[in-house]
């Protein structure tokens, strides 16, 4: 029979630790509470040697099953809405994540589920203790976590949280689905190209150079670009692949995060598109908190985290620190342009003057990200066939710079 390990909260509220016998888990809790003991962690005693670590192999025990090191986007919408919902119920934050916790579909989520909650059994907040594993939970996740457990409306906070994931899932899903067609479409051309650069065009270089001749000048174009692919293409790739490096790493610092942000705001196409994803996030992130019961100024600055664009960050902090001296807010949110267009400060305002700010927010990111939708659909549109002409263009080139020397073959042979 296995033996489970526990550690569990008595009734006086002292920690005690011990072993137990059990068919399985289920046994091993109705036991625990058989004896009046709230669980903290149960762990079942297995071999070490029986037990691979995860994402390895374990032969002797034929166990061949690799685990993800990471707590997935599912996993964590999964357990804020769970969280809610027990807490809404009226379950203890304890108990709470003990209940996520041991019921996990992972065993990483799991671990980190538990790691939350022995901290919060420690004497931690909840909003801290999610804030040591910032890999998890981002900065806007604590930021409202830490408002809701304030206002003492948690429950509500961690609903809208979920919410507010499941509606950015979807706006993500539909920008990756809108740039899929597109980005397969360069793959494949580029995977065209460097097979009549390696392997066609040679074959046609050696038919020429057995006749001899003066060959088109597109001709000797291509094989010079296919002889320079030939001797120098995997110098080439490295080289990709090592600036490919150097420029991400460039990117993840402040400096080189700041240029390319600034870069993409500048651009005539992008920027727009990259201003209006980032207000639409703002506004829902604000309605969401002000219907919840955050005070305007505490939303305004969690909010402000949800922008992700940091240009834009520091833009909306001088419109905040109005706001916090008692400025309006569709007033003081004029001084960031590039963000909020007239119409949508006109709109903020009213709101504001009627009360109904919050809903006013949302009905303008539900707008916002529909707009985005139809733009986006629009830029596919007229991407794939540029996208094909262009891929078009450069393989009919190739083929006529080696047809052209053919046409006048009864030249050479003469």
């Amino acid at each position: 029979m296995p033996t489970f390990q526990y550690k569990a909260l008595q009734a006086d509220g002292t920690m005690t630790e011990g072993r137990l016998d059990a068919p399985g888990r289920p046994d091993a809790l109705r036991q625990m509470e058989g004896r009046g003991l709230r669980p903290v962690r149960l762990v079942e005693n297995v071999a070490a040697e029986s037990k691979p670590a995860n994402g390895s192999l374990a032969f002797g025990g034929f166990s061949f099953k690799f685990e993800s090191q990471k707590v997935t986007a599912k996993a964590l919408e999964n357990f804020t809405r769970l969280l809610s919902s027990l807490l809404a119920a009226g379950v203890a934050l304890s108990r709470a994540l003990v209940i996520l916790f041991t019921e996990a579909s992972t065993p990483v989520a799991s671990a980190k589920w538990k790691e939350v909650h022995d901290l919060v059994i420690d004497g931690m907040s909840l909003a801290d203790a999610m804030a040591k594993s910032p890999d998890v939970f981002p900065r806007v996740y604590v930021a409202m976590v830490q408002a809701g457990e304030t206002g003492g409306f948690l429950d509500v906070v961690l609903a809208q949280i979920a919410d507010f994931q499941t509606r950015e899932k979807e706006l993500r899903s539909k920008v990756m689905s809108a740039m899929l067609y597109p980005c397969i479409l360069v793959v494949l051309a580029l995977g065209v190209l460097v097979f009549l650069l390696v392997f066609f065009i040679p074959r046609f270089q050696k038919l020429f150079a057995s006749f001899g001749g003066a060959l088109p000048a597109i001709t000797q174009a291509i094989i010079v670009v296919s002889e320079f692919t030939r001797s120098y293409g995997l110098f080439v790739l490295a080289g990709v692949f090592i600036g490919s490096y150097l420029l991400r790493t460039w990117f993840l610092s402040e400096q080189g995060r700041r240029a390319w942000e600034g870069l993409m705001l500048r651009s005539p196409g992008v920027g727009p598109l990259v201003a209006q994803f980032a207000m639409a996030r703002f506004c829902r992130m604000l309605g969401t908190l002000l219907g919840a019961g955050v005070p305007l100024v505490q939303g305004l600055r969690v909010a402000q985290k949800s922008i992700g664009n940091q240009i834009l960050v520091d833009a909306v902090s001088t419109s905040i620190e109005r706001v916090q001296e008692g400025g309006r807010l569709g007033q003081s949110l004029a001084e960031c342009r590039r963000l909020f267009p007239k119409s949508v400060l006109e709109m903020v305002s009213v709101a504001e003057e009627s009360g109904r700010l919050d809903g006013e927010l949302i009905r303008i990111a539900n707008v916002t990200e529909g707009d985005l939708d139809r733009q986006l659909k629009t830029v596919v549109a007229f991407a794939e066939p540029m996208l094909l002409l262009l891929v078009a263009g450069f393989i009919g080139a190739i083929f006529i710079g080696m047809l052209l020397p053919i046409f006048t073959l009864q030249q050479y042979i003469k």
